[in-house]
C-alpha cells in the first residue's frame, strides 16, 4: 500500500544503492528526496536515473541560496529534469524569492515545480539561532515570520520540524505546502543530527502535508511494519 504523503530521503552518494533503494520502495512511498550527495556526484541527470528506476515524483533538495538571477537560473535548469519539488533558503530575501517564483510561472501546471522555503534547519536550536546567527526572535517566532513572507512572494510552501507545524499552519492557511523533516517513532530514542524532530502522526496532525523519512525506510527490512511503527494506517492510506 503506497503512503503518498511519505517522501524517502535518498542520503547516499552511490547511485547505485540510490536506484535499489527506490525499486524497493517506490510501492510504498510516494515521493523520494534527492541532495548534495548525488547531484555533486552524477549532476543533475541523477533525477533521470532515479525517476527511471521508479520513482514517479522527485524532490531535489539543494537549498537554492544566491542573487536572484542565479536562482532564477537554478529553477529553470532543474525543472528540464521533470522534478516535482525543490527547495530554497528564505534568507535569501524576497527579490530571490520572486524571481523563482516568476521563473516558475513560465511553465505549464504540469510541468511547474512546487516551490519550499527554508528557515531554520532541524539540526539548529535556539541557542545557535541566537547566540551564533544573532536572531532575537524565539526560533517559532522566526520561523512563522519566513514561512508567511515565502508565501508572500509567491513560493508554494515551506519546510518545518515537526515542532513548528502547527504555529506555520495558522499563519499561511491551508493553501501553502507544508513538508516535514525530522520524524522519528514515537520509541525511537537517537535523533541522528536533527536536533526538533517529532511524529508523523503528529505532524500530519497539525497540518503537514508531507513528511521526509531517511533511515528508517532505507535500512528497514519490513517495510510496512516501519511504516505502521512510524504512524501510519496502511488500511487507509
Amino acid at each position: 500500500m503506497m503512503v503518498r504523503k511519505v517522501i524517502c530521503a535518498l542520503d547516499t552518494g552511490d547511485i547505485d544503492e540510490a536506484k535499489a533503494i527506490t525499486r524497493r520502495l517506490s510501492p510504498y512511498v510516494g515521493a523520494f528526496k534527492v541532495g548534495h550527495g548525488l547531484t555533486l556526484q552524477h549532476g543533475l541527470g541523477v533525477i533521470d536515473q532515479i525517476q527511471e528506476a521508479g520513482a514517479s515524483r522527485v524532490f531535489l533538495d539543494l537549498k537554492f541560496h544566491d542573487i536572484p538571477n542565479s536562482v532564477a537560473l537554478a529553477v529553470r535548469e532543474a525543472t528540464k529534469h521533470g522534478v516535482w519539488m525543490m527547495t530554497l533558503h528564505i534568507s535569501g530575501g524576497p527579490a530571490m524569492m520572486t524571481a523563482a517564483a516568476e521563473e516558475a510561472h513560465f511553465l505549464t501546471e504540469d510541468e511547474r515545480p512546487l516551490l519550499m522555503g527554508v528557515s531554520v534547519l532541524t539540526s539548529l536550536d535556539q541557542h545557535v539561532l541566537t547566540d551564533h546567527l544573532g536572531i532575537n526572535r524565539s526560533l517559532e517566532e522566526h520561523m512563522v515570520y519566513l514561512s508567511a513572507l515565502a508565501v508572500d512572494c509567491g513560493l508554494d510552501g515551506v519546510i518545518s520540524s515537526p515542532h513548528e507545524v502547527a504555529p506555520i499552519r495558522e499563519r499561511i492557511g491551508h493553501e501553502g505546502v507544508i513538508v516535514c523533516p525530522g520524524i522519528r517513532a514515537a520509541q525511537a530514542s537517537d535523533t541522528q543530527d536533527q536536533k526538533r524532530v517529532g511524529t508523523a502522526g503528529q505532524a500530519l496532525c497539525d497540518g503537514a502535508n508531507y513528511v521526509v523519512i531517511g533511515r528508517a525506510l532505507t535500512a528497514s527490512e519490513d517495510v510496512e511494519r516501519t511504516l505502521v511503527e512510524l504512524g501510519f494506517d496502511l488500511a487507509t492510506a
